[in-house]
C-alpha cells in the first residue's frame, strides 16, 4: 500500500495496483446494478480506470525506457490487484456487495460514491505528503480523474433517485 515515500517508480507500480483492484471492483458491482443504466455507467467507471492503468503504463514505459526486463504484459499479468483505490482491500470490497442486499441501483451508486471519495482523498494526501516531487505529480493527477469519478457518480445517483 502506498505510504509516500515511495519514489516515482515504486509510485507508479503502487497506484497501477489500486486502480487494478478499482478496475476489478467495478467488473464485480455492475454485475449487482439492477438497471442498464446503472450497470452501464458502473461498467463505464471500471473503463476508466482501465484508462488511469493505461496512464500509468506509459509512464512505467517511459520510465524504464530500454532498461525494462520484463514487458509491462507480463508485469500486468503477476501483479495482484489486493486493494481498491480507497484502500479496501479488494475482497472486503466484494463481500459488502455479497453480503449486503442492495434494494435498488442507489445503493449501488452510494457505495461506489464512498469507495470514490475515499480513493479522492488518499491521492489527495498523498499529492500534497509524498516526498518525491514526480511522485506527488502523479498522485495529484490520479486525485483529478477520481473528482470525475465522483462528478459521473453524483450525476447519475440523481438520474436514479
Amino acid at each position: 500500500m502506498i505510504t509516500g515515500k515511495e519514489d516515482l517508480r515504486e509510485a507508479i507500480i503502487e497506484a497501477y495496483t489500486l486502480e487494478k483492484g478499482t478496475r476489478e471492483f467495478y467488473d464485480f458491482a455492475s454485475s449487482k446494478a439492477f438497471t442498464p443504466y446503472a450497470r452501464e455507467t458502473l461498467e463505464r467507471l471500471g473503463d476508466w480506470e482501465e484508462t488511469h492503468m493505461h496512464y500509468l503504463e506509459f509512464l512505467y514505459h517511459s520510465l524504464e525506457g530500454d532498461l525494462e526486463v520484463l514487458s509491462f504484459e507480463e508485469f500486468r499479468k503477476k501483479l495482484p490487484a489486493t486493494h481498491t483505490e480507497s484502500g479496501v482491500p479488494l475482497r472486503e470490497a466484494g463481500k459488502m456487495f455479497e453480503e449486503k442486499e442492495f434494494v435498488d441501483d442507489t445503493e449501488v451508486i452510494i457505495m461506489a460514491l464512498e469507495i470514490e471519495g475515499k480513493a479522492y482523498n488518499f491521492y489527495r494526501e498523498l499529492s500534497e505528503s509524498a516526498e518525491d516531487a514526480n511522485a506527488r505529480v502523479i498522485f495529484k493527477e490520479m486525485m483529478h480523474e477520481e473528482e470525475k469519478h465522483i462528478d459521473s457518480l453524483r450525476n447519475l445517483k440523481m438520474t436514479t433517485s
